[in-house]
């Protein structure tokens, strides 16, 4: 059954009282708080474009029909879609906090996300999911939450947290809590391990969604993961694989992110035969990404002009399909009943955000997020935020090797690698530059070392702490020198990015909260990374690498062929 609610926790007479209300303003026998008057808007359930006044109290829509309203806008040539839900992102990857990522996405037409924290909450383990839920509380987007379900990655990584299903369980009593966050460990999932299975189970004891990342799976072992619950797929790369699981009943997350891009080879899902099972979403949304291109209407955009899509299939994608997905009920739709998160574009073409309401109340105009209060969060989780690094700084020493090590082939516009054999030195002729990856969350004292080739780094180092999925800290260098300097500047600023030559820091970005988000501005969050991007090049960074993206996938040990960890290099 629809739930016709606001959202929040009403009480049984609040509910009664709010279906009287609702029930006299659709009748006319009241004014409703807001009408949208003369609106074109999409049917999701017509799969129509119609014209009607627009009704809302409370948050809600009263009514589609002909009304009047203690407030009227008249919103004759434009386009009213239902507010944009991003079906799987990681906010962490904007690099700033959930208030400032919401200001940035709001002004396309966002009104949800669903998220997986697992990058704060692989640093921080429960206080991260603590810290989270209470910094996204009460914005004008509605930030909903799927549990990580690997923390850490494998059993190889060195996390700051390693939670089970009991550590997360307790939060599936959060209203905001939807389900189990993407399953990476697929071969954990088919091969019956009991520590994974436990946490499908518990999810499903609480009918949660569970939601699935199984790359290139296939045959049998895919038709064993799907028959364990797991409901959705975000990585698929091409049609026929998408196909062989959406036939299986799973959701397909049509995936159009910064680190990776789906729609042009998912396009073709956006017909009749299959949009019912699909759902867009970002996965990863760097900063110049939200500034330059935008977020689910940079997508719905895309489908229609690049990809031939339907317009109104593009908006049930963006919006009713991720809801209905969610068992978010009373969203997606413009309709009675329904959530009044409605947003107002140029034509069904374009997709030119020009206002949004979220529940009847605007938000974005004119150009500019209307100012909003930032959530509070508790004293001892900012303090935890910003104290994430337990490791002592290093030295030269540490970085010195003996011997042959690996070498990691890095490919351009992709994070998959090579295995370019071995090598015992750093030689810049060959673009064969020193990696390390050091344990950063419980004073281990673990340093993996090994080579990289492919980088293109002639002078200097460059570090980082975003580093998936552990986040510890990753420094690559022509020489063991600035490689000190640039991980020791990342460790006495508790995160972030550094780029050095010749002893000296070229560019910095500080990452305050765990080591992976910061509290500044998104243009100012931008701006910082492009010129630490662009020192990076000057110091030789080839075309087609990412100096800091490429960087932060070399240590997650799920994606072939060769990864670095705290514990060594792995082939995968």
């Amino acid at each position: 059954m629809r739930k016709a609610t606001c959202g929040g926790c009403k009480t049984f007479r609040q509910l009664v009282s709010l279906n009287i209300n609702l029930a006299q303003i659709a009748r006319g026998e009241k004014q409703a708080d807001l009408v949208l008057k003369n609106a074109s808007y999409v049917n999701v359930f017509t799969n129509q474009v119609e014209t009607a006044d627009i009704a809302i109290t409370d948050g809600l829509i009263a009514g589609v029909g002909n009304y009047q309203g203690k407030q009227e806008i008249d919103v004759r040539g434009k386009v009213l879609v239902p507010g944009f839900i991003d079906g799987h992102i990681h906010l962490e990857s904007s690099l700033v906090s959930p208030a400032e990522f919401v200001r940035a996405v709001l002004a396309h037409g966002t009104t949800a996300v669903v998220i997986d924290p697992h990058e704060i909450t692989n640093v921080m383990g429960t206080k991260g999911l603590q810290y989270m839920l209470q910094a996204t509380e009460n914005l004008p987007v509605d930030v909903f939450f799927m549990l990580p379900s690997c923390v850490p990655a494998t059993s190889l990584d060195e996390a700051g947290a390693n939670l089970t299903w009991r550590d997360t369980n307790p939060f599936y009593k959060h209203p905001r809590v939807l389900g189990l966050a993407e399953m990476m460990n697929y071969y954990g999932v088919i091969h019956g391990e009991q520590s994974v299975l436990a946490k499908l189970a518990s999810a499903q004891q609480k009918g949660k969604r569970i939601d699935g990342h199984a790359p290139g799976l296939g045959g049998k072992d895919l038709e064993a993961y799907v028959a364990c619950g797991i409901g959705s797929d975000h990585e698929c790369s091409s049609l026929p694989e998408a196909k062989a699981k959406l036939s299986l009943g799973q959701y397909i997350m049509i995936r159009e992110g910064t680190a990776a891009q789906n729609l042009a080879a998912l396009a073709p899902l956006l017909t009749p035969q299959y949009a019912q099972r699909c759902m867009f979403c970002t996965d990863d949304k760097h900063p110049n990404d939200l500034l330059d291109k935008g977020h689910i209407d940079y997508i719905v955009r895309n489908a229609v002009l690049c990809h031939g899509a339907d317009p109104v299939i593009a908006v049930k994608v963006s919006s009713f399909q991720v809801a209905q997905y969610f068992h978010l009920d009373n969203r997606g739709a413009i309709a009675p009943g329904y959530m009044a998160d409605i947003v107002a574009v140029d034509n069904l073409q374009n997709f030119q955000v020009q206002q949004v309401w979220k529940k009847g109340i605007c938000r974005y105009k004119d150009g500019a997020v209307v100012p909003f209060d930032v959530p509070p969060v508790a004293a001892e989780l900012e303090e935890a935020a910003q104290h994430t690094f337990h490791v002592q700084p290093v030295t030269e020493e540490h970085f010195k090797t003996t011997g042959k090590l690996g070498v990691i082939g890095l490919v351009p516009g992709e994070i998959i690698s090579t295995d370019n054999g071995q090598a015992e030195h750093i030689s810049l002729e060959q673009d064969v530059l020193k990696i390390a990856v050091i344990e950063r969350h419980h004073y281990t004292g673990h340093i993996g070392l090994g080579y990289v080739q492919g980088y293109g780094l002639k002078h200097g180092a460059v570090a980082t702490s975003v580093a998936h999925d552990s986040h510890n800290l990753i420094v690559v260098g022509t020489n063991e020198a600035d490689m000190v300097v640039a991980a020791n500047q990342i460790i006495r600023q508790q995160g972030g990015i550094a780029v050095v030559d010749k002893g000296q820091v070229l560019a910095n970005v500080v990452l305050e909260i765990a080591g992976v988000m910061s509290n500044v501005p998104l243009k100012q969050m931008n701006e910082q990374l492009e010129n630490a991007k662009m020192q990076a090049k000057a110091l030789g960074v080839r075309e087609g690498i990412d100096p800091f993206m490429t960087l932060s996938f070399i240590s997650l040990p799920v994606i072939p062929s060769l990864r670095l960890t705290t514990r060594g290099l792995v082939r995968v």
